[in-house]
């Protein structure tokens, strides 16, 4: 790879990142092709950009990015693939499902709203987070429990009055 592509491959990486609030880093390397294809299939259904990278280029975009990596970079051993995501929870869900046939994808480490995640021993909190329509759901839910009974107690309370002025 020249200076030239390495440079080029650090801009698209750093504009990658730019609009990304969620990263994954994992190790995917040793899996098959058939597994590689499904676990790129299973990202691409689930709205995830799957994309093995250099670590040495990744860096350099982390460092060029306006995003706080902090210590996300000192992962970057290994082989690497990024998973971007508009979801925080997806990919560990992706990696967890995967993990129950295979000891891979491990996390190495992950980048969620400006926080840092390291470790795959993380994997299953990462994965229970809740996405902002779930929370959402979640409150909408709460709240129509009480507004349901009060509406049915002056519901109630208005038949009784008509009843009795009857």
């Amino acid at each position: 790879m020249t200076r030239e592509e390495k440079s080029i491959a650090i801009e698209d990486l750093t504009a990658k990142l730019a609009d990304a609030n969620i990263v994954y880093i994992a190790d995917t390397s040793g899996l098959n092709a058939e597994t590689t294809s499904n676990l790129r299939r299973a990202c691409f259904k689930a709205g995830i950009k799957l994309e093995v990278v250099k670590n040495t280029l990744l860096e350099k975009a982390m460092v060029a990015s306006a995003n706080d990596y902090g210590d996300l970079p000192s992962v970057l051993k290994g082989n690497s693939s990024i998973f971007i995501a508009e979801v925080a929870n997806a990919p560990a869900k992706i990696i967890k499902d995967f993990r129950k046939k295979s000891d891979k994808p491990l996390l190495k480490g992950a980048f969620i709203n400006n926080e840092i995640y390291i470790g795959d021993n993380l994997l299953d909190s990462l994965a229970s987070l809740k996405s902002k329509e779930e929370v959402i759901g979640e409150i909408i839910g709460l709240l129509q429990s009480p507004a349901q009974r009060i509406i049915s107690a002056l519901l109630n309370n208005a038949e009784q009055k008509g009843e009795a002025a009857e």
